[in-house]
């Protein structure tokens, strides 16, 4: 995977463009007119590079930055307002900042009260049928870490037809492994049909005699640009039933790795070797 690709979809870019941002607000007054310039130069990258990361932070929270952020270009105009328009942007896009850090760090979890796992995904998981990988990653993880492993994935799988798979199965699984939401982001699902489905989904996978003690983790969506809804509906249904999300860096660091895949993103023999390490590792510390 080119490494500015991996840059922009796990969302390291929204950190990049904030750092833009301030490098721009910081020269926008300078002295020199070359640095001057230079500042309308940063503050474009950093528009761009939040842009393109879909990174679903509230709207709240975006359309104070972006009131801010325009005060302050109006107020290059404006002389007596420059100085605390300045400082509020940097301000209110640092603080942008610390609400996005979060979703960076990785979970972990609680110790589990039994080895049953269950594994609700896509053909990321469930493979493709070629040759080229013939073991899955949910069965590599059962074979060397003695887990009983549930794996309901299925190729071509979105958030509904896995609800409508995972209500067809009896499980007790305290840990359960969500890897959903391609095939939506990817097909005809709207962001707000994809909102409800995820939710039911969820839901469903929270509930029953046994949920008092399952633990419930999701990846998060590595997302093509402007595909923000689709994030901000996971993270919400994630917050909702007190799912912990996986930041997009981990699936990606599996993808990164050319021989991981065979088409860029299914994965090969390598990968699905590659996806179980990752995948143990957050989930090592139930057990």
């Amino acid at each position: 995977m080119n490494s500015l690709v991996y840059h922009i979809v796990s969302g390291q870019a929204f950190f990049t463009g904030i750092l833009l941002i301030v490098v721009a607000v910081l020269l926008s007054k300078h002295p020199k007119g070359l640095l001057r310039r230079g500042a309308s130069g940063a503050f474009v990258l950093a528009t761009a590079a939040i842009a393109l990361s879909s990174t679903p932070l509230p709207i709240w929270a975006y359309t104070i930055a972006i009131v801010v952020t325009v005060i302050w270009i109006v107020s290059h105009y404006i002389e007596s307002w420059h100085r605390w328009a300045a400082t509020a942007t940097i301000a209110v896009w640092l603080l942008a900042a610390a609400l996005e850090i979060p979703f960076h760090i990785t979970p972990s979890l609680k110790a589990a009260a039994d080895r049953k796992v269950l594994v609700v995904g896509d053909s990321v998981t469930a493979g493709t049928g070629s040759d080229d990988a013939s073991e899955t990653w949910p069965s590599i993880l059962a074979r060397e870490h003695q887990l009983v492993v549930q794996d309901i994935s299925h190729v071509g799988e979105t958030a509904a037809s896995a609800l409508k798979r995972a209500k067809l199965q009896e499980t007790s699984a305290a840990v359960v492994i969500v890897e959903i939401g391609g095939n939506d982001v990817l097909g005809s699902t709207t962001a707000k049909q994809f909102a409800e489905d995820l939710d039911a989904l969820l839901s469903h996978l929270t509930e029953g005699e046994s949920s008092e003690d399952r633990q419930v983790i999701m990846f998060e969506l590595p997302l093509p640009p402007l595909s923000h809804p689709f994030g901000y509906a996971q993270r919400t249904a994630a917050k909702k039933y007190g799912v912990k999300l996986i930041p997009k860096r981990a699936f990606l660091s599996v993808l990164a790795d050319n021989h991981s895949t065979l088409d860029t993103i299914h994965l090969s023999q390598a990968g699905h070797r590659s996806m179980a390490d990752c995948v143990w590792r957050l989930i090592s510390s139930a057990y």
